[in-house]
């Protein structure tokens, strides 16, 4: 996540509470009247999660004024008809810097845009309203909606004074849903321990081994992530910032709640990545093949894509991206990169600025295309040198595929061995006009025209 500029302020208390952390509990506990009673779309026809390909529906600093969640919804009709099965919406609830906020610095997680705090009503995205129409419409199309959460840390808080700092902290936190309340109890250093595994960049570092903390973000009936699920209709989980806290803290929540789950564990070392995916039960974004793309076509060596990736060591537990709100920094063969992952193992994600801005969206939509009905089963890397890259997907529920990646600046021809022979095959992306005729070996010639790419498989 990005740091967003954060000015702590002393916010007017509405009244003082002079109870203990157990009477908190109690007390907001019985604030269930504020979970509303809305009804969430039946979702009994969603596509599902990683049959199709997940769409990022943000980038940073998207406008603000309240109108993205209406933007997106007016989107997902053509983004389901193209293949996409999911979208990643930005984080939902109002944050410390209310209208401006991208939701990255969270202070009432129960609020997405119906209280009056934080300098707005709204969210910079919109209304309460305006996000429940969206996920409903998301549903009707078929689309599960996986939102952002942010667990590590807070912000906002109204000063007071921390014993266990021996000054006064911003960790006073009354937001005005009246769920959720946190004090200098829950946050690092408290009377548990100093830290956990990272804070981030001067916020509030919330402590997930305070029974408290725990309950109210997944454990209770209308926890943090009850919420999401059953008030607002959220389907899955975008965890930020994870290496800050333990892994363990995603699988509770994962099976408190269940639904999809991806962690931003960002490491480039696979070794790491595939240990956290393990330890938290939960898929994880594969910067590990991130950083070998980047390695690959930015520095016009196409061999790094035979380097190790966490798709290639768990394909289940692997999200792969080209782009994302983050960092963005395969400019050079962008479009090659999302040819890799479109045609590679794992769950690919495609970056909203890439599909609505930037790239060519029909080249993009052909190679979703291919991704869903062509590019299936195990992968056999056949040749790669610093301007060609050909790999084999061996097919599954499809006579498979072969792609055939070009950096160069000329049409290139290889022969390849396929899964097919005897048989006619054509390149679904209409780069190439040929339709051989493989071998009885399974052998045949292929090519790719310049600083682009084909994907061939059974006419």
């Amino acid at each position: 996540m990005k740091t967003t500029k954060i000015f702590y302020f002393l916010l007017i208390s509405l009244f003082f509470i002079s109870c203990s952390e157990d009477e908190i509990t109690q007390e907001n506990e019985q604030s269930t009247e504020a979970v509303k009673e809305t009804v969430v779309t039946a979702k009994n026809n969603l596509k599902p999660i990683g049959s199709g390909v997940m769409m990022q529906a943000f980038y940073w600093d998207v406008p603000a004024g309240g109108t993205w969640w209406n933007v997106v919804k007016g989107k997902v009709d053509d983004w389901s008809n193209a293949g996409i099965d999911a979208i990643w919406l930005p984080p939902a609830s109002k944050a410390q810097n209310g209208p401006f906020s991208m939701g990255y610095d969270p202070f009432d997680y129960f609020d997405f845009g119906e209280y009056n705090q934080m300098g707005s009503v709204e969210t910079r995205f919109g209304s309460t309203a305006e996000l429940q129409s969206l996920v409903n419409t998301a549903h009707n199309n078929g689309l599960s909606v996986i939102a952002d959460i942010v667990l590590n840390h807070n912000s906002g808080g109204a000063s007071e004074y921390n014993p266990f700092k021996g000054t006064s902290t911003y960790t006073d936190y009354q937001p005005m849903s009246g769920m959720f309340n946190r004090t200098y109890y829950d946050f690092h250093p408290n009377d548990y321990h100093a830290n956990d595994e990272g804070a981030f960049g001067g916020f509030a570092d919330l402590c997930h081994h305070k029974t408290y903390v725990q309950d109210w973000l997944w454990n209770n009936s209308n926890s943090v992530a009850k919420y999401y699920k059953n008030v607002i209709g959220f389907d899955g989980w975008r965890f930020d910032y994870v290496k800050g806290f333990a892994p363990w803290v995603i699988k509770d929540w994962k099976n408190a709640v269940g639904g999809f789950s991806v962690g931003e564990y960002w490491d480039a070392n696979v070794n790491t990545l595939d240990w956290w995916t393990g330890q938290a039960e939960v898929s994880a974004f594969d910067f590990a093949c991130y950083y070998k793309m980047k390695d690959a076509f930015s520095g016009n060596d196409l061999t790094k894509l035979n380097d190790d990736m966490l798709w290639k060591r768990n394909a289940s537990k692997a999200v792969t991206f080209v782009a994302n709100h983050d960092t963005d920094e395969i400019v050079n063969g962008k479009i090659l990169a999302y040819a890799y992952i479109l045609t590679h193992e794992g769950y690919p994600t495609i970056f909203y600025s890439d599909y609505e801005q930037w790239l060519d969206k029909n080249k993009l939509n052909n190679l979703i295309w291919i991704h869903n009905n062509l590019a299936s089963g195990s992968t056999s890397i056949m040749y790669a040198d610093n301007d060609e890259y050909i790999a084999r997907r061996n097919g599954n529920n499809s006579a498979g595929i072969v792609v055939y990646i070009n950096n160069s600046n000329s049409w290139q021809e290889r022969w390849v061995e396929t899964n097919w022979s005897n048989t006619r095959i054509k390149d679904f992306t209409g780069h190439s006009g040929w339709e051989p005729v493989t071998q009885g070996g399974k052998w045949v010639k292929i090519q790719a025209p310049p600083k682009s790419y084909s994907v061939w498989s059974v006419k």
